[in-house]
């Protein structure tokens, strides 16, 4: 049976992840900033323990002994409000996680960090590719190429992946987020919904082949050393979301652009070429968006 521990496992992505290794056989560990407020599916342990904190995380590595390792702790919301706290989380965070593993005795088998799409930043047209140079429009997206930059020091010793998923939601997703916060809307049947930038575009997935994505990556030891667009390679516009949310659920209603939402950096349009994982791991398992966004309006 494999060990593996999980930062961030409280967290959207976290808690589906647990739930997909738990079935796979795998013996999960959490690593918390704080002790998780309910129970999380198909968890063993819990260890609370800052990012920052190396002798703390030492000693949790080395009562751990993963086999495995999934860095999905991170401030993940661009807009967040505390700057100072996404470069402590993002970037001190995963420097001080990757050395705290550089310095056991039994490293795991595999590391996967995960990064962001955001890193490709803004005015690019047609797929994005691996191969593209970062370019961030946003200090979210900075942190991003920040960890990459430090996963890249610690690959000679460390058996290192680096996902960038692009957009992604599912059921149990902050309502912060673009698309939680339009089923919630609808779900509340609101007459009207208030949004920042209407003329975007996304490659939306759906977390439940995220996670299926990174436990197939943790087991592929051709993945070792690679960076990886997560992807459906394909962007909606967000009008098109809005008009398939109308559609499924039956329920009109108005849309009006809040200027206080509107971001000076918002990336325009976003499509990932999902090419170089799917020659590593096979084809990934998509979910159509309107199956998706069935499950978040029925949930």
């Amino acid at each position: 049976m494999s060990t593996t521990l999980i930062t961030g496992a409280a967290g959207f992505t976290g808690r589906y992840l647990a739930r997909r290794l738990a079935e796979q056989g795998h013996r999960l560990c959490g690593l918390f900033r704080e002790p998780p407020q309910d129970r999380i599916e198909g968890m063993a342990e819990s260890h609370v323990c800052d990012l920052a904190d190396g002798p703390g995380l030492r000693a949790v590595l080395d009562a751990v002994q993963p086999d495995h390792v999934v860095h999905l702790a991170a401030i993940a919301f661009v807009a967040h409000g505390d700057i100072g706290e996404m470069y402590r989380t993002n970037v001190i965070g995963t420097r001080t996680l990757l050395g705290a593993l550089e310095m056991m005795d039994r490293k795991p088998r595999s590391v996967l960090v995960a990064s962001s799409a955001n890193i490709y930043g803004n005015g690019r047209d047609g797929m994005l590719d691996e191969s593209m140079p970062p370019a961030p429009a946003n200090d979210y997206g900075v942190t991003k190429v920040a960890g990459e930059l430090i996963s890249g020091l610690a690959t000679a010793r460390l058996p290192i992946i680096v996902t960038r998923p692009f957009n992604y939601t599912g059921v149990g997703q902050s309502k912060s987020f673009l698309i939680p916060k339009i089923v919630d809307h609808v779900r509340q049947r609101a007459p009207e919904i208030e949004l920042g930038n209407l003329d975007v575009a996304r490659d939306f997935s759906d977390v439940r082949m995220v996670v299926d994505t990174y436990a197939r990556l943790l087991e592929t030891p051709a993945a070792i050393g690679g960076t990886f667009n997560v992807c459906s390679g394909r962007a909606t516009s967000l009008h098109a979301v809005l008009d398939a949310v109308r559609r499924i659920s039956g329920h009109d209603f108005a849309v009006r652009v809040n200027p206080a939402f509107v971001r000076a950096d918002e990336v325009k349009s976003l499509c990932g070429n999902a090419a170089r994982i799917e020659s590593v791991i096979g084809p990934l398992r998509h979910v159509p968006l309107d199956d998706t966004l069935t499950w978040m309006l029925t949930a």
